[in-house]
């Protein structure tokens, strides 16, 4: 405890112990008790003084203690701070030492660079100087070359006697054969390619969808022939002065035939719609037994109502047989009219039915959309059921009709170019065209008449022989292969090749046929001589 603190509580014991005893005086009363208390208050003096001294001493002593510890303390931290001062002395003259190293290398290294710099100058200089002058030097050779070269010219021209202009079309001349040349190299490099890529797969799906598909043979024929009960009928249809039999073609715009068939009589018609009228009335008329104008003229009206029952019932089996949903009804009806039109003397119905398997095979091996394929296919032909009603071909008439019942867009553009009227821009009309191509062409599906035939053959060879140096053509195997015989003086062995290619794209554009026309160019050269 402090010295101070001792001794301020020693003052207050005397101070609290003399005010006791004095209270104790008073409280005894006289003499003894002033006795009693200054002896006391003598002996707390006594004590207070001892106690005091005995503080001071004790006080002296601690602070003589404080300061030898004080002095060691500072001693110590004086010692440490001179260490410190030396260390961080040293040190700043070693990092000093170091940054003048530093600075001595990079003004060494500095002033190398300039060196170099001002030898690569030099040199540069003395690079551009020599290329100036080998600039001048080729300036100077230039000229003298174009100098030389232009009384090359000069001489040329009056040796060969040909002007710059005549020489320059002499070789273009001949840059043009080699030109020919190589474009018949290319044609024949791109269709051999073509071929090789192409003709494998399309036999792999044109075979397996003509195995896959097992249509009937037919050939429609423009007549058909009603038998009769006996000759005695004849003179009934015909009727007193020909009445019933003008009442009949009138009404079906059928002609009669009747001649000396026995038991027989031929009604005539391209149209088998109304053949088929006159064939349902006549048979009723033979099986009823009243035959009069009258009677005509129900029979008629009765048949031509069941004929185009028929009809929706055939365009509703076409529909179904196809699998395909969501036609407008008015389409479903005119695909039924198919089923009494003929071309080529295959029945329209059952053409539209074979391409709509086909192009859905085809499409199905091709990954396409087999649904909208057989779609397009079934519709391909249905302007063909208007013809006799509307002007125009039987594409046009299609794609008019289907635009009014708002069909597929694709299904219209499959259906105007399946003839080649449009060049096809998407797979599905490429695979109506060829589904197409291959029921027209596959044997006994068309016959057509001998007078068409023979001026399709003619048509052919008139194309052929219109080319300069084709020498005659002859058209073969029913008018699928051409044979072109060629000038061998008129035309090369390449331009044989590009003749062959514009013979075949006339054909295409000017002529309609089935299938494909094969063309066979010949070329040879003949030398005969006599040994006598």
């Amino acid at each position: 405890m402090s010295p101070i603190i001792v001794t301020v509580l020693c003052l207050v014991s005397l101070i609290i112990g003399g005010g006791v005893s004095g209270f104790v005086a008073y409280r005894m009363g006289g003499n003894h008790r002033r006795k009693f208390a200054e002896a006391h208050i003598e002996s707390a003096e006594k004590e207070a003084l001892r106690i005091t001294g005995e503080a001071k001493e004790k006080a002296l002593a601690e602070k003589k203690t404080a300061l030898v510890e004080a002095k060691d303390e500072i001693f110590k931290l004086r010692e440490g701070a001179e260490k410190d001062i030396s260390r961080l002395k040293n040190q700043t003259e070693q990092e000093l030492k170091e940054r003048r190293t530093e600075i001595s290398r990079s003004e060494r290294r500095l002033q190398q660079k300039e060196e170099n710099i001002d030898k690569k100058n030099d040199k540069i200089e003395k690079l551009e100087e020599k290329l100036i002058a080998k600039h001048k030097k080729a300036d100077d050779v230039l000229a003298e070359a174009e100098a030389q070269k232009q009384t090359q010219m000069d001489i040329l021209q009056r040796i060969s006697g040909f002007t710059n202009e005549q020489a320059k079309a002499h070789i273009l001349e001949l840059l043009e054969d080699k030109l020919d040349h190589e474009k018949a190299v290319r044609i024949t490099a791109y269709e051999q390619r073509i071929k090789d890529e192409c003709d494998a797969k399309a036999r792999s799906y044109i075979s397996l969808a003509i195995s896959r598909l097992a249509s009937e043979t037919v050939s429609e024929l423009t007549v058909s022939v009603v038998p009769l009960p006996n000759d005695e009928m004849k003179g009934r249809i015909i009727g007193r002065e020909g009445r019933n039999i003008r009442t009949l073609e009138q009404l079906t715009g059928v002609d009669l035939i009747i001649d000396d068939t026995p038991e027989a009589i031929t009604l005539s018609s391209h149209d088998k719609v109304r053949r088929e009228i006159a064939r349902i009335s006549l048979e009723r008329l033979i099986q009823d037994g009243r035959i009069h104008p009258t009677r005509i003229e129900e029979m008629v009206d009765k048949a031509r109502r069941d004929v185009e029952a028929k009809i929706k019932q055939e365009g509703e089996r076409a529909v179904m047989e196809t699998n395909v949903n969501g036609l407008h009804h008015e389409l479903v009806r005119l695909l039924g009219r198919l089923y009494y039109r003929t071309s080529y003397s295959q029945n329209v119905l059952a053409h539209s039915l074979e391409v709509s398997h086909l192009a859905g095979m085809l499409a199905s091996e091709l990954g396409i959309d087999a649904t909208m394929a057989r779609r397009a296919g079934l519709l391909h032909d249905i302007g063909k059921s208007l013809t006799h009603e509307i002007e125009g071909s039987h594409v046009n008439i299609g794609v008019d009709v289907l635009k009014r019942y708002k069909e597929n867009p694709e299904i219209i553009h499959a259906v105007e170019a399946h003839h080649g009227d449009v060049e096809p821009r998407t797979v599905l009309a490429a695979i109506v065209q060829a589904a197409d191509a291959i029921s027209a062409a596959r044997p006994g599906a068309r016959s057509e008449s001998y007078e068409n035939y023979i001026k399709r053959l003619e048509k052919l060879e008139e194309i052929c022989t219109s080319y300069q140096g084709v020498e005659k053509s002859f058209a073969i195997q029913a008018g699928r292969e051409i044979r072109v015989m060629i000038k061998p003086e008129a035309v090369n062995d390449d331009g044989m090749v590009v003749l062959a290619r514009k013979i075949a794209e006339q054909i295409e554009r000017d002529m309609e046929y089935p299938g494909q026309i094969r063309i066979h160019l010949i070329r040879e050269s003949r030398a005969v001589d006599i040994a006598k």
